[in-house]
């Protein structure tokens, strides 16, 4: 017997690349080397006329795979009518899109902006720890926070508009200088 398990365990991973290339997907795979495994040391008695442990291994994995695609194939089809609604899973693509557009609008931020805004929310330190640690008055730490907010909330509204629904156009945050000075001159 132990003479087997040295035999297994020298191809344990040609048994694995052979599985991954067969299988469907990775678990699969998983399941086949498993299985492969079990079958090889719990029959002792066919490794004696076993030349080649290595193909010996390689062709159960086949087999195992040939059999479990037969099931596949004679497994009974159900109707996508008479399936249960509540199997059914939510969409996943809304929370990745929503996140890439999060990250592309913390980028646009003003580096300063960024970092004041990450220093509390992501870090969850408090006004005043930011504030000391910004060297700012709490007040100041308190409005640049709020314009940075309307500003993310103003750049994820835009990245999330996409083909769906007009773009509005919406006055720059009161703080730049471009539209103080654009408003200053249509109201001359």
């Amino acid at each position: 017997m132990n003479r087997h398990w040295t035999a297994v365990a020298d191809h344990v991973d040609a048994v694995r690349r052979y599985a991954r290339a067969i299988g469907r997907d990775p678990v699969h795979a998983d399941d086949l080397v498993q299985e492969c495994l079990a079958r090889a040391l719990s029959r002792p008695r066919d490794w004696q006329d076993v030349r080649d442990a290595r193909a010996y291994l390689l062709a159960i994995v086949r087999n195992l795979h040939v059999d479990d695609r037969a099931r596949w194939r004679d497994a009974a089809l159900v109707p996508i009518d008479d399936s249960d609604p509540g199997l059914a899973c939510a969409p996943e693509q809304f929370g990745r899109l929503l996140l890439r557009d999060l990250a592309r609008s913390l980028r646009a931020l003003p580096e300063e902006r960024r970092r004041l805004l990450l220093l509390i929310a992501l870090d969850g330190v408090s006004y005043q720890e930011a504030a000391r640690r910004l060297d700012l008055p709490v007040g100041t730490v308190m409005s640049r926070l709020s314009r940075t907010r309307a500003i993310l909330r103003r750049l994820m509204d835009d990245e999330s508009a996409g083909d769906e629904r007009p773009q509005r156009r919406r006055a720059p945050d009161a703080s730049c200088k471009e539209f103080d000075r654009a408003h200053a001159t249509v109201t001359e």
